[in-house]
């Protein structure tokens, strides 16, 4: 019974020694791969580039004051309609002590000058009546009275400007009345009620009061690098795209291109002007993030076959084009002449390819 048992040991052991053996066999000869096969097609290709950038007005004015105050009083808010000349705020003046005082002693001077001047005139009046006075006389008398009058009125109207920015006799043109100097849509009011304003001049760019820009005039403004900026033409179409509007594809046309480069991190980027069409941009908000996709070249039902076929060595190309399937994959490389790329498909120049010639894919798993 030992030996029996001994001798199925040794069986079990030579059977584990052979299966090991045959499995380290099996597992160490090379696997045949296996390719797909793909096949030339008749193609239409396009070599485009994408521009990122943004929608903008063309013009967008900054309505600043023409003069300084305090805002009392605010007529529009953003998304509002605005004509040329139409009220968009109103300012309350806040007189400077040197100002208020030199008007108010222009006033006293000249309410003083009229008193006097008043008096003569009716000391020469008298006398002319009585036939003591020339004609002449009297009527110049006459003519310092009304000079007098009009000089104490021009300066109380100075006064009324110094004190509340307004002259009686151009109430409705008066400076505090802030109006929109374009036809448009006002885009934003970064003042409030209290708020402080400065008018615009030589020293500061002033306090702007509102935004208005015609959004019936929109652009694309973006960038696009030094190593295509050569291929774009002004007037070459390119389609908008906008992130926040699903499947949106406006027409546009490249108008300007910048003659100077900007460094961005590093990169020469050129920047890119591309006018929409007032029909087509009609629900376009300013600010919209975009891509302007833009064909640089392109071909017409011509052969090509997929990019991802082709092998690079240098500047030549290779396909592998399959001369035996049995009993095994056979292919010969074959050099080809390629056009155009999108990047998927690739232009085949030679005429050796044709549509139902088999070419090497990817390996089957």
């Amino acid at each position: 019974m030992k030996k029996f048992f001994k001798i199925l040991l040794w069986v079990v052991v030579g059977i584990i020694f052979v299966g090991t053996f045959v499995y380290l066999y099996l597992n160490s000869q090379k696997e045949e791969e296996k390719y797909s096969l793909k096949y030339p097609s008749t193609e239409s290709i396009e070599k485009t580039t994408v521009l990122t950038g943004k929608i903008e007005p063309r013009d967008e004015i900054d309505i600043k004051p023409q003069i300084s105050g305090i805002i009392s009083e605010i007529l529009v808010e953003a998304g509002d309609h605005v004509n040329d000349g139409d009220i968009i705020a109103k300012i309350k003046v806040i007189p400077e002590e040197s100002q208020l005082s030199s008007a108010l002693n222009r006033v006293s001077v000249a309410e003083i000058s009229l008193a006097e001047v008043q008096r003569t005139f009716e000391r020469t009046k008298q006398l002319y009546e009585k036939k003591y006075e020339s004609r002449e006389k009297y009527e110049t008398d006459e003519a310092a009275l009304e000079r007098a009058r009009q000089e104490l009125a021009q300066a109380k109207d100075q006064l009324k400007i110094v004190r509340e920015g307004v002259s009686a006799a151009n109430a409705q043109g008066s400076n505090t009345l802030v109006r929109s100097t374009v036809t448009g849509v006002v885009l934003e009011v970064p003042v409030k009620v209290g708020s402080s304003v400065i008018q615009s001049n030589t020293f500061n760019d002033g306090t702007t009061i509102a935004k208005v820009a015609d959004m019936t005039d929109l652009i694309f403004r973006g960038k696009v690098d030094e190593t295509e900026v050569d291929m774009l033409r002004e007037g070459m179409d390119v389609k908008i795209s906008v992130g926040a509007i699903a499947d949106s594809d406006y027409p546009a046309v490249i108008e300007k291109i910048a003659p100077m480069a900007s460094d961005e991190n590093g990169t020469n980027t050129f920047e890119v002007k591309a006018a929409l069409r007032a029909e087509e941009s009609a629900n376009l908000r300013a600010g919209y993030s975009a891509n302007a996709n833009v064909v640089l070249e392109s071909v017409e039902n011509v052969l090509a076959v997929p990019e991802s076929v082709v092998e690079y060595t240098g500047d030549k190309a290779y396909v592998y084009v399959l001369t035996d399937s049995v009993p095994a994959q056979k292919f010969k490389k074959e050099e080809i002449k390629t056009g155009l790329s999108d990047g998927l498909m690739v232009e085949v120049k030679s005429k050796g390819l044709k549509k139902i010639t088999p070419l090497r894919g990817s390996v089957i798993k």
